[in-house]
């Protein structure tokens, strides 16, 4: 994955808390999980929206903490270069073209994008959603409407889950998050139940988001900061799907799969919906709540 290297970065898009310990950074916000923005019912499929798995499930980081590397994004991530040198920059090129994606797709279809700010942190934050830890894995909170990633997380998805890795191993998780950004404007969040299982809405969700994920990696390269996707890449997103199925965490925590309690896809679903995106680039495609997807 390569982004075009004279891209003016919008480093506004990302919030850089990273080296704050504790849970601060949002002032006096309260920390309750129902805290604001209609979070009943959601504690599953919104509030802890994780890349894969729940938690308990090994998403711990284990680096102790991402540090800023001589200060944060505003300070150096300028161009599509940064990106192409730094992880964190990196992020912030993959932020930018989603979201460019998504406010052109919003636009053509007469509806209006709402922005959503990603925060980078160190180990826990405070969200409207309550705390957010590293070990929760990347999340959306539908409260105040943004991703929270510990840069961390990159690491435990080799180390602990298996995954190959690679920039767009990185950049497959931000699309899924902001997948579920796009949920939460159309509404889609607010009305789904949390119940588990491979057929559920917990996990319809999540393989919709894989599939917007899917789709904005179909259209990255027509925005002003990707500059090339290959086949290796989308392997490697797709690898990290796998990596983080379901049926492949419990098999390797627990030594066992129990479907029943799958809130976020097998392996197989996952790689099947993100691919169903990118060959299709066309988000009606994703429409997981109305189609078989055991």
């Amino acid at each position: 994955m390569r982004f075009r290297r004279n891209a003016r970065l919008r480093t506004g898009q990302v919030a850089d808390r990273r080296g704050q310990r504790g849970i601060g950074g949002l002032g006096g916000m309260p920390i309750a999980l129902g805290g604001g923005g209609g979070l009943v019912g959601l504690l599953v499929i919104a509030v802890l929206l994780l890349a894969g798995g729940g938690d308990g499930l090994g998403l711990g980081a284990s680096e102790g903490g991402a540090a800023p590397q001589d200060g944060g994004v505003a300070e150096n991530c300028q161009t599509g270069q940064d990106a192409n040198e730094r992880q964190d920059c990196r992020i912030v090129a993959v932020v930018n073209s989603v979201q460019e994606f998504w406010d052109r797709e919003f636009e053509a279809r007469g509806a209006g994008y709402q922005l959503a700010q990603t925060v980078l942190f160190t180990e826990a934050t405070q969200t409207a959603c309550g705390v957010g830890q590293a070990r929760m894995g990347p999340f959306y909170c539908p409260a105040d409407g943004r991703i929270y990633i510990d840069l961390t997380f990159y690491q435990d998805l080799e180390r602990q889950f298996g995954a190959q890795g690679g920039p767009f191993a990185e950049a497959y998780v931000v699309g899924h998050e902001y997948g579920h950004h796009v949920q939460n404007l159309l509404g889609i969040l607010s009305q789904e139940g949390s119940a588990s299982g491979p057929g559920s809405n917990a996990v319809r969700t999540e393989l919709q988001a894989d599939c917007f994920a899917g789709v904005w990696a179909h259209h990255a390269t027509s925005t002003e900061f990707v500059e090339r996707l290959t086949e290796r890449d989308i392997a490697d997103g797709l690898d990290a799907a796998a990596a983080i199925g379901d049926d492949r965490i419990q098999e390797r925590f627990q030594g066992q799969v129990t479907p029943e309690t799958w809130t976020h896809g097998s392996a197989e679903q996952r790689q099947r919906w993100f691919t169903i995106g990118y060959e299709t680039g066309d988000m009606e495609r994703c429409d997981t709540f109305n189609a078989d997807i055991e």
